[in-house]
């Protein structure tokens, strides 16, 4: 049976387009495109919603928003609505490693040490290469916050904290275990090689070079996020905004805002690389570090979780749930960003990406 024939007769509720053009592949995407709005039904109406994405060989072939970004004013979810993309955003952070290592300005295998002194004993053989493949040990910092925190913190406090830890899950370089720290540092070695800060090399460097317009790396004391979705949990039957929280400013492991439109230019970008060197594109999406335990992951790249065709990356904080999936062999990419702390998008994300000619999950 066509898997998309039950759901043609879904009367859709309020959905927005997004100002792209969008291609079709064959005379059956109007099908595919109604039966991915009616998996999406529980992101309609006036709660918290979602962007959905769809694009092959680079180009979109279904892209719509659902629900609400801001509960308070009504504003609707479309294409250029700014997610806190959470661990997403480490995607990003590699590639700009990757981008000085190709001006020649540091090495993956340099030490840690070399860019960031003061570090304890334990972490004297921790390299920028364990770092992007989560294969440094480091101590996760969330787990070492200070007594009486009151505000947020940044990358720069990571270091702070780390600097008190002498100790590391393992030998660096020996295992796996994801690590929020090591990409929070990954952001200060930016700062230190570049001579600018995180934000304006992603800018400069990523994002206004692939017509990226809207990406930010956001902290309270920065620029307003424009088009900004707010995050939300529902408590007791009703959404409540549940928008920051004390390493919500930590920008390297997670901090970056974008839309659903920008991130179609960085996976077109990804698909056929016209502004980036090919091969930081391979290096980054090839397996760096074994993964064990984690479904629907064998290996780490840089910045990318994979499996036997896939390359994927969740991001989840408080008020967020995305989701960005490849599928190389198909050259399809789904992108399912969300304002809400529950469902996570994953599984969902892949019962969409099948209508569209990926892989059963």
């Amino acid at each position: 049976m066509n898997p998309m024939r039950r759901f043609l007769p879904v009367l859709l509720a309020a959905a927005s387009a997004f100002a792209l053009p969008v291609h079709a592949s064959d005379h059956n995407d109007a099908a595919r495109r109604q039966a991915s709005d009616a998996l999406m039904a529980d992101y309609h109406g006036q709660g918290p919603g979602a962007a959905l994405l769809i694009l092959k060989n680079g180009q979109v072939l279904h892209a719509r928003g659902y629900g609400l970004a801001d509960l308070d004013t009504g504003q609707a979810v479309d294409g250029r609505t700014n997610f806190r993309l959470a661990s997403v955003s480490k995607q990003f952070t590699a590639m700009a490693v990757l981008l000085l290592e190709h001006d020649g300005v540091l090495g993956l295998d340099d030490p840690l040490a070399r860019w960031l002194p003061g570090l304890p004993p334990a972490t004297r053989t921790v390299t920028l290469r364990h770092l992007l493949a989560h294969a440094s040990g480091l101590v996760d910092y969330e787990d070492h916050l200070p007594v009486g925190l009151d505000k947020q913190l940044r990358d720069a406090d990571v270091l702070a904290i780390l600097r008190g830890q002498d100790r590391t899950y393992f030998p660096p370089g020996s295992s796996y275990r994801y690590s929020n720290s090591g990409y929070a540092l990954l952001a200060l070695v930016v700062e230190k090689a570049s001579g600018q800060a995180y934000a304006d090399f992603l800018r400069q460097r990523l994002f206004l070079p692939l017509g990226m317009a809207n990406p930010q790396a956001r902290t309270d004391e920065g620029p307003a996020i424009a088009r900004r979705a707010y995050g939300y949990s529902l408590v007791d039957g009703r959404w409540q905004r549940s928008d920051q929280s004390l390493t919500s400013a930590v920008l390297g492991d997670g901090g970056i805002y974008s839309s659903a439109e920008d991130l179609s230019r960085w996976l077109a970008e990804l698909d056929a690389p016209r502004v980036l060197p090919a091969a930081l594109v391979s290096q980054a999406l090839s397996a760096a570090n074994p993964v064990h335990g984690e479904a629907n992951v064998s290996h780490y790249g840089l910045g990318w979780r994979l499996h036997p065709g896939l390359a994927w990356h969740s991001g989840e904080s408080i008020g967020f749930r995305n989701v960005l999936i490849r599928f190389p062999e198909q050259r399809l990419d789904i992108v399912l960003l969300s304002n809400r702390n529950d469902p996570e998008p994953y599984a969902l994300a892949r019962r969409i990406a099948a209508l569209w000619g990926a892989p059963e999950p």
